[in-house]
């Protein structure tokens, strides 16, 4: 057991096997007891709930060890980078709980050195110019089964593969033309050495070195690199990086050249979960065509996203807490993350009466004017947050559900003849109903008890059902926008030979344009507010709200989804 320190709160946690290899280096003595992480983000999309468990593990293993974590943007293909990225990463990194301080980094900031170790790497004779096509690099490379064959271009002369390397970036030569290969061993089994390609051409202005490069690093060669510039000890990345090891430790070796110091990466398993995709490609494809509202739009898996439904940080580290760290890929059930929502809105939720159906209750012997406050409790998971008032008057809405003509044993809500408590408020009993001339009922008759108000001693009077409901008069009209799953299998990824747009669930958004809710919601409304509607589900304060009209978005339902 290990004592770990995090936003305040002392507790005890068993180490993964991350925090082991960590433990280990520092029982060894290793980087004179530092510990030194960093978040290495492509500014090329959103962040994601996958990107979440990284972020928690970079940062959290530094705050564990009283260490330190960068953040560093891993800049180095201009075409699909954008500042609009860089913001939203920054904005989601700190919503989730975590800072960088002053420690915030660019690969771009890297690139003449990373230039410098690319020809120094030439000089050495370890690297060189190939004029091959891609399609010809590829080829050559061979098989994992069979050998690679060398390119012709492998042992041109030093100052040539110099003179051209330097051509690439001063834009003499087209996109594709030629590329800059680290000289490894074609016949190794592991395909990564194979003379990488650690440079190629790209003519596109980049969002922070403007046209100053021409030619950029790839990310095998620069990420390494970059963290040892940075002084990073322990680069901890998912399993698909773990073949790309080898190469890390042979880049970090060569940049050493003699030196004590590298960087040790670690893998651990990307969070794949059930019903989501994760791809960033994909992902795009969804905003860009208008299949979801934006980056930010409930469904979608990006924090953004999950921070507009309603999801709160602390829900999604207590996840990553649950699903831990493995060596081992697997897939989680989305259930599990919506019940670590569920489970931290219930402490902090507001309850307010919200009907999403309405049909209208008269209780035909309550007086006409009368209005009575009736006091209900904020939170009863959490006294402290105290009382608010509802006004109950002849006329009420309850949820259309909520009634049943004819009606089973087992149905405990309000029916001809029988009771339920209105919750907070009386006992009534239904006497009729009024229908239309499709049968569609249009109002529910109703008796009360005046002896039988919450609080006052005849509310002792027991009855199976409570409904929960609003005035008429005082109700306010609301947007309430329902969110499902966005897709409609367990693993859309996984779906092969399939258009994955063919998997989206056309009732992961149903919006309800004239909900009613009670009148405290005009008193507490701001953005992302959260509440529980009564006997419905956990909801929040959408970005489009107005004074005039609320919009609710449905965070998650009361009980965990089959």
């Amino acid at each position: 057991m290990t004592t770990i320190e995090n936003n305040n709160e002392i507790e005890k946690k068993s180490s993964n096997f991350i925090e082991e290899a960590i433990e280990e280096d520092l029982r060894a003595g290793k980087n004179q007891g530092r510990v030194h992480t960093r978040f290495p983000p492509e500014p090329n999309g959103y962040l994601h709930i996958g990107h979440a468990k990284a972020i928690c593990m970079d940062f959290g293993a530094a705050l564990k060890y009283n260490g330190k974590c960068n953040l560093r943007f891993d800049d180095t293909n201009p075409v699909k980078e954008d500042t609009e990225y860089v913001d939203a990463i920054m904005e989601d990194i700190h919503w989730l709980g975590f800072d960088w301080e002053d420690r915030l980094f660019y690969a771009s900031d890297y690139f003449q050195q990373l230039w410098d170790f690319a020809e120094e790497m030439i000089k050495r004779g370890h690297a060189y110019v190939d004029e091959q096509s891609a399609e010809e690099i590829a080829k050559q490379k061979g098989t994992p089964t069979t050998a690679g064959t060398p390119s012709p271009y492998r042992d041109r002369p030093v100052e040539e593969s110099i003179s051209l390397f330097r051509k690439m970036n001063e834009g003499a030569f087209e996109e594709g033309s030629m590329v800059l290969r680290a000289k490894i061993d074609m016949s190794s089994p592991n395909m990564h050495f194979r003379d990488p390609i650690i440079y190629r051409i790209i003519k596109h202005p980049h969002h922070r070195t403007g046209n100053k490069w021409n030619a950029y690093p790839m990310y095998d060669f620069a990420h390494g690199q970059s963290d040892y510039f940075e002084g990073i000890t322990h680069s901890i990345c998912t399993l698909e990086f773990e073949v790309h090891r080898p190469l890390y430790d042979w880049f970090a070796n060569e940049l050493a050249n003699g030196g004590d110091y590298k960087p040790r990466q670690i893998e651990f398993n990307r969070l794949n979960m059930t019903y989501t995709m994760m791809s960033k490609r994909k992902l795009l494809q969804l905003v860009q065509e208008g299949l979801v509202r934006g980056w930010d739009d409930p469904r979608m898996p990006t924090i953004c996203g999950l921070r507009r439904r309603g999801y709160t940080p602390e829900s999604i580290r207590n996840f990553i807490d649950r699903i831990g760290y493995t060596k081992y890929d697997g897939m989680i059930n989305v259930a599990l993350l919506e019940h670590s929502v569920r489970e931290d809105l219930n402490k902090k939720a507001t309850r307010i009466s919200a009907v999403l159906d309405p049909v209208k209750v008269i209780i035909t012997n309550y007086p006409d004017d009368k209005v009575e406050m009736m006091t209900v409790e904020n939170n009863p998971e959490n006294p402290e947050e105290g009382t608010h008032e509802i006004p109950f008057s002849k006329e009420i809405y309850i949820e259309r559900e909520d009634f049943m003509e004819e009606a089973s044993k087992k149905f405990f809500r309000l029916t001809i003849d029988k009771e339920v408590r209105l919750k907070g408020a009386y006992i009534v009993k239904c006497t009729g109903i009024k229908k239309d001339d499709n049968g569609v009922i249009q109002e529910i008759y109703c008796e009360y008890d005046p002896e039988s108000k919450s609080g006052m001693s005849g509310a002792a009077r027991k009855v199976k059902g409570t409904l929960h409901w609003v005035s008429v008069k005082d109700s306010i009209d609301a947007e309430v926008r329902l969110y499902n799953r966005l897709f409609t299998v367990e693993d859309p990824s996984g779906a092969v030979d399939v258009d994955f747009r063919s998997l989206l669930n056309p009732e992961s958004e149903v919006v309800i344009s004239h909900a009613k809710v009670e009148p405290y919601v005009n008193q507490v409304a701001e953005k992302g507010k959260k509440f529980q509607f009564q006997r419905i589900g956990y909801f929040c304060i959408d970005d489009d709200s107005t004074p005039e009209k609320p919009v609710f978005n449905r965070t998650v339902s009361l009980k965990d989804s089959k």
